[in-house]
């Protein structure tokens, strides 16, 4: 599948970019280059796992952020909220107060997004037999990286919707009376679920009518919660945790979805942990493993760049929560959601995920098998240390980047601290024009 019309939510800011290379090291992917100083994104590998952002020194990547005053489109607004925004909130605030200021700032609905994990338990919603094991499509930036580097595992990914996406189809079904005044909005903590709702034609831009960040909502209700004190000491609006089961409220957390899994499941965290282990599940053909949980931030959602709590601290109050509730819905829910069951027929499961086709050395395959070569003969020349000094984050990136002419081996400080001579020796074989001492190009070679 092509992956032209696929949204990227990062960008970078070349006013405030020093080309310190941070960035550049951290990405998972290997989808960022230092160029005349500043960094650059390639949107052909980028996953939007926001891992670049999180390690920047100078504020120079920003993630897109739409604001609040999008709400003011629809007369009834639902917010879908995951259970890690009201973890980002200290002690001295409750559920039922982060709730109210949430209505206060333009939310008229509000259903927690992880009651879609109870939804799916009452219909008893089944995958469909597929490769084993199978991998959670839960964390958007992991089903992206898999049908990027993986393609070979896109066909293990889970078909059962997101909590969300279940949780939307479910307030849709009960408020459609409202009709076309109805606005259904997501708060997300992920850089990568923007770029999903703001791709065209996927599931989130279907069902989603906007996407607001959590740093954006957590300021706007922190703010009201610190400047009407007393307003909110006494709130009780009667809607809390107990509208989702335990296991629904830890869904999000680490061992949140494997925990809950029949047979022998894996939960891994952090993008370049689930690498590493994506590495060895590919090379190994036989495993036990029946379920993986994979999930992009340290910590699960909590970790997510658009975070504002420490997320130990978060994972710690969402699983303290959880002692106190059922490990069953109520029953007036549980009603609810058996009204509104024929919404979900035959809609409950996704259509397989596609393979996206990143270019490799070339399009053409004897052409590729050629530049790999080529690869392997300037991978021989280059020092190995990976310094990322001349603006890829390793030699084999550099010789790569060389082999299909969109980098230069003079690129390589190490090799240009050697005999120039050399230097244009190595320049003449991958057909580049060598230099003079000055470094200026020699037009009589």
């Amino acid at each position: 599948m092509s992956d032209a019309g696929f949204h990227h939510s990062l960008q970078v800011l070349n006013d405030a970019c020093k080309g310190c290379t941070h960035c550049m090291k951290r990405c998972p992917t290997g989808a960022i280059r230092i160029a005349k100083g500043k960094a650059w994104i390639s949107a052909e590998l980028c996953i939007d796992c926001g891992q670049c952002m999180a390690v920047c020194p100078n504020d120079a990547i920003k993630i897109e952020q739409d604001p609040l005053s999008q709400l003011q489109r629809f007369t009834y607004r639902v917010g879908i909220i995951p259970a890690p925004f009201f973890a980002q909130f200290p002690d001295t605030f409750t559920v039922t107060q982060v709730l109210s200021a949430l209505y206060d700032i333009g939310f008229t609905h509000i259903y927690l997004a992880e009651t879609g994990v109870d939804i799916l338990d009452i219909l008893e919603a089944k995958e469909k037999a597929q490769a084993l094991p199978l991998i959670s499509n839960f964390c958007p930036a992991v089903q992206r990286l898999i049908q990027i580097r993986y393609p070979l595992l896109v066909e293990n990914l889970t078909r059962l919707r997101s909590p969300a996406q279940v949780t939307a189809i479910f307030a849709k079904s009960e408020l459609k009376a409202l009709g076309e005044s109805l606005g259904i909005f997501y708060l997300t903590p992920c850089a990568a679920k923007i770029a999903q709702f703001k791709t065209e034609g996927s599931e989130e831009h279907r069902l989603f009518d906007g996407i607001i960040n959590f740093d954006t909502a957590y300021n706007q209700v922190s703010t009201l919660l610190a400047r009407d004190k007393e307003k909110y000491a006494n709130q009780n609006i009667g809607f809390t945790f107990p509208h989702c089961t335990r296991k629904a409220l830890r869904w999000s957390l680490v061992k949140g979805q494997s925990s809950n899994q029949s047979g022998r499941a894996l939960a891994v965290d952090e993008m370049h942990n689930v690498i590493e282990f994506l590495d060895i599940l590919e090379d190994e053909q036989e495993t036990s493993l029946r379920f993986l949980e994979l999930d992009a931030c340290a910590e699960g959602c909590v970790g997510g760049i658009l975070t504002v709590r420490n997320r130990f601290l978060a994972t710690e109050q969402l699983r303290h929560w959880s002692t106190a509730l059922p490990k069953e819905l109520s029953q007036d829910l549980v009603e609810r959601i058996l009204v509104q069951s024929p919404s979900f027929e035959n809609n409950l499961c996704l259509k397989a995920p596609q393979p996206m086709q990143v270019m490799g050395l070339d399009k053409d395959r004897s052409k590729a098998l050629q530049k790999l070569e080529k690869v392997d003969r300037i991978l021989a020349a280059l020092p190995g240390i990976d310094c990322g000094l001349c603006g890829c984050p390793s030699c084999l990136a550099l010789a790569q980047d060389v082999a299909k002419s969109q980098a230069s081996l003079r690129q390589c400080v190490v090799l240009k601290l050697k005999d120039p001579k050399e230097l244009n020796s190595l320049a003449r074989i991958w057909g580049e024009r060598p230099t003079t001492a000055n470094g200026q190009k020699d037009d009589q070679a």
